[in-house]
């Protein structure tokens, strides 16, 4: 075992009691406390690094059990083990020209459960983060209302709220991958796909405050973006279960989704829940603004435009095994994947281990929920065989998650939304996993 290194110490308690020296009196004994500690990790550092070359393996006591850990609020906004630093947000470069307009995928590889962790939520922008003080941002309610409203945060939380659990999607999910299979990684074909607990005002109550007019048909939701991030939404849509959300698991939105208040559209384009929201305006029609004319528009075979397309569909995938995940050796493992319906919940997964040509029900795991993601799973028993994984949801109303030759003749091979097509990962004799494609 390497010997401490005192100079080390010294050197650590010397900037320390330099420091200190800064610090108001009342202030200056936690302050040292926290050196001392400092000071103690420098030393036994190297000592740490050494017993690395020993057994963990009981019964030998690991060295963290043989000293105190480190106390409470030494970091005051819990974060994860530094074991997990590789379980983050990634893009991919070539995606898009600036990181102003661009987009960051979820690690869904590496998740468990159905909920996205607030710090593994992947982001969109069209104008980069506006930094937001929301004692000044409001919330204008305008337009073809009996009367109008001009809301700041404390007002909107005046409104009775509710929680709900949901997925947000955006429609370029996959999209990457029509002509076929190009990226690696789950997380790359898959990770525009995040799952949390909203918490928020119903929008409908707060256009019962308003007073909607006779005729109106339409709400536009705009955002305080640098790009003014604006859609149209039907006043079907916003009566049913659009909420005006302030936070996300439990806490406040972050910056990246939205803060300090965001539309959500359950099961709809990603797109459509405005992030940074400051103005909705009731109209008799849709506004046809750039992101629902030029983007977010699907060419169809003949190479029109649908004029809108706002659900998203049934889709599943396998979230283990998976490129970013392979299998070690032959033996018992389970298959698990995520499913999800903009229309509401999933009733059924079947998973194939041959590429679609048999299918075997899998186990529905934990909460399902309409519009939220689901786990499933399944048992297997691999021998060292090439396989060929696939999953196949189908939803509460019979929807079933389309194979690609399906998918390319209702929407061609010229689109970049809404490609919910069955997945294939291929399992080589090594274990290995990479994705293709079979029609």
């Amino acid at each position: 075992m390497s010997k401490p290194r005192p100079d080390r110490a010294a050197e650590v308690l010397g900037k320390v009691a330099e420091a200190a020296g800064k610090v108001p009196l009342k202030d200056r004994r936690d302050f040292l406390m926290r050196g001392l500690a400092l000071a103690g990790t420098a030393v036994a550092g190297p000592a740490l690094a050494a017993a690395d070359k020993e057994s963990f393996m009981p019964p030998n006591v690991p060295p963290w059990t043989r000293s105190l850990g480190r106390g409470v609020v030494t970091v005051p906004y819990g974060m994860p083990s530094g074991f997990e630093e590789n379980v983050i947000r990634r893009t991919v470069p070539w995606l898009t020209a600036s990181n102003i307009s661009s987009i960051s995928f979820t690690p869904l590889q590496d998740l468990q459960g159905i909920i996205t962790p607030n710090g593994l939520v992947f982001e969109r922008y069209h104008a980069g983060v506006p930094d937001i003080d929301p004692g000044k941002h409001r919330l204008m309610i305008n337009g073809m209302v009996e009367r109008p409203l001009l809301l700041s945060m404390e007002d909107l939380m005046r409104f009775p709220s509710v929680s709900v659990i949901r997925f947000i999607e955006c429609p370029a999910n996959g999209g990457m991958e029509w002509r076929g299979a190009q990226m690696e990684a789950l997380q790359f074909t898959h990770g525009m796909l995040s799952c949390c607990e909203w918490t928020g005002v119903p929008l409908s109550v707060l256009l019962e405050e308003v007073g909607v007019k006779k005729g109106a048909a339409w709400v536009l939701a705009e955002g305080a973006d640098g790009s003014a991030m604006t859609r149209s939404i039907p006043m079907e849509k916003a009566l049913d279960d659009a909420l005006v959300v302030y936070a996300q698991n439990g806490e406040a939105l972050r910056p990246e989704q939205g803060y300090p208040v965001r539309l959500l559209n359950p099961g709809w384009e990603g797109n459509t829940s405005v992030k940074w929201l400051r103005r909705l305006e009731v109209g008799d029609e849709a506004w046809y603004q750039r992101e629902e004319t030029s983007k977010y528009t699907d060419l169809m075979p003949d190479g029109k435009a649908r004029k809108f397309t706002w659900v998203q569909e049934t889709n599943s995938v396998i979230t283990f095994p998976c490129p970013e995940k392979g299998l070690s050796s032959r033996g018992r493992y389970e298959i698990e994947g995520l499913a999800w319906s903009g229309r509401g919940r999933i009733r059924r997964v079947d998973v194939s281990l041959d590429g679609g040509i048999n299918w075997q029900p899998a186990r529905l795991k934990g909460l399902v929920l309409p519009k939220a993601l689901t786990r499933f799973s399944l048992m297997w028993d691999w021998d060292g065989s090439p396989a060929l994984l696939q999953s196949r949801a189908v939803d509460e109303t019979g929807y079933v998650q389309p194979n690609l030759s399906q998918l390319r003749e209702a929407r061609g091979v010229e689109s970049i939304y809404h490609k919910n097509a069955i997945h294939t990962w291929r399992v080589a004799e090594s274990g290995e996993v990479t994705n293709v494609q079979i029609d």
